[in-house]
C-alpha cells in the first residue's frame, strides 16, 4: 500500500506482523531504549514524512509501561512529520475508568484519551471499547470495531436451535442482543451488582435460561470473578450446556484455569486483541483472530472509505 506506514508497540507484536500480512505492508522496526535513570526513548526506524502512519499497540499488562511507549511512539510520529497518525489500540484497559463511582475518584479512560491527542494522535481505531460513552472522551475521531462477526461465525457451527445468548450484567446488553440477532437466539441478562474490584454479586437472571444451550457473551475476561458468579446462577438455573465468549481473553490470576475445571463449560473462546498465553493441551480455549478486521478497517481508513461499512 503507497504512503502508508505501520509500526508496532512491544505489547502485541505477533498480532501487528498478521495486520500487515494481511495489508501487503511491510512492519516496520522500532527501537526502544532505557536510559539508566529507567526512563523510555523510542526511535522509529522508517521514514514518516507525509506519511499515513499507524502505530499498533494495545494497553495490556504492563499497562502504564505500554502506555508510555505509546506516547513516545506519537510523538516521534509527530515529529517526523507524519501526515496523519492514527493510534490502533485493540484493547483500551482504561475504557473500565469511565464514570466517576466514588468521591475524589479519577476517571483515566478521558484522561488517557486526552494524553494520547496531546502526544500528536489525529485518529484512534478501537474495538469493544467497554461502554459507549468511552468513545466520547476523544477529541479526534475514533473509529469503533467489534467482533461479534468473528464469534458468531465461530459458534453458528453448532446448533443454535435450543440456544440464549447471556449478558453477566445490563450494561453488556446491547451486545448481547446484537450478537444474539446473528445468531438467530434469545437473549438473557444478569442483574449484577460489583463491589469491589474482584468481588460481585448476581442476583438473578432475567430471560427463560433453564434447559437451554447458553453461550455467555461479556467484552472481556480478566479475573473471570463475574463470569464464575453468572456460571453458578445458571447451573441453579438447570441449564443445557455452556459455553464463554468475550472479545478480550485477558486471563490474569489462572482465570483459564478455573473456568477450565468447571464441567459445566464446554467451550471458552476470545481473540487475539491481547496476547493469549499458549493454553494447555486440555483447556477449554479457542482464539479467533481480528486482524483481518483491523487490516481492513485500516485500509479503508487510509484509502477514505466508509469504516462503519463493515458493519452493514
Amino acid at each position: 500500500m503507497r504512503d502508508i506506514t505501520v509500526f508496532s508497540g512491544s505489547a502485541h507484536p505477533e498480532l501487528a506482523a498478521e495486520i500487515c500480512a494481511h495489508l501487503g505492508t511491510p512492519l516496520h522496526p522500532v527501537r526502544l531504549h532505557r536510559f539508566a535513570n529507567d526512563c523510555l526513548e523510542v526511535q522509529l526506524q522508517a521514514n514518516c514524512r507525509e506519511r499515513d502512519v499507524f502505530l499498533i499497540q494495545p494497553l495490556v499488562p504492563p499497562v502504564q509501561e505500554h502506555l508510555v511507549e505509546l506516547l513516545l511512539m506519537i510523538d516521534a510520529a509527530r515529529g517526523a512529520s507524519a501526515a496523519r497518525t492514527t493510534v490502533v489500540m485493540p484493547h483500551y484497559a482504561y475504557a473500565r475508568s469511565d464514570k466517576k463511582d466514588a468521591p475524589r475518584i479519577s476517571i483515566g479512560g478521558r484522561l488517557v484519551a486526552d494524553l494520547l491527542v496531546a502526544a500528536g494522535a489525529d485518529r484512534v481505531l478501537a474495538m469493544t471499547l467497554h461502554s459507549p460513552q468511552v468513545h466520547g472522551f476523544f477529541s479526534v475521531p475514533v473509529d469503533h470495531l467489534h467482533a461479534l462477526r468473528e464469534l458468531a461465525a465461530h459458534f453458528r457451527r453448532y446448533d443454535l436451535s435450543n440456544t440464549v445468548v447471556v449478558s453477566p450484567d445490563l450494561g453488556n446488553a446491547k451486545e448481547a442482543a446484537a450478537f444474539a440477532r446473528l445468531l438467530g437466539a434469545e437473549v438473557a441478562m444478569g442483574a449484577k451488582q460489583r463491589l469491589s474490584d474482584d468481588k460481585v454479586t448476581i442476583s438473578s437472571v432475567i430471560g427463560e435460561v433453564k434447559g437451554k444451550d447458553v453461550i455467555v457473551l461479556d467484552d472481556e475476561i480478566a479475573r473471570g470473578t463475574t463470569v464464575i458468579e453468572l456460571l453458578d446462577r445458571l447451573r441453579e438455573r438447570e441449564v443445557n450446556s455452556i459455553r464463554i465468549a468475550c472479545t478480550h481473553g485477558l486471563f490474569s490470576a489462572g482465570a483459564v484455569e478455573r473456568l477450565t475445571d468447571r464441567d459445566d463449560v464446554l467451550e471458552i473462546v476470545c481473540t487475539n486483541t491481547v496476547p493469549i498465553p499458549e493454553p494447555k493441551p486440555d483447556a477449554k480455549l479457542r482464539v479467533l483472530s481480528v486482524a483481518p478486521a483491523l487490516a481492513e478497517a485500516m485500509r479503508r481508513i487510509h484509502e477514505g472509505e466508509s469504516v462503519s461499512a463493515l458493519f452493514g
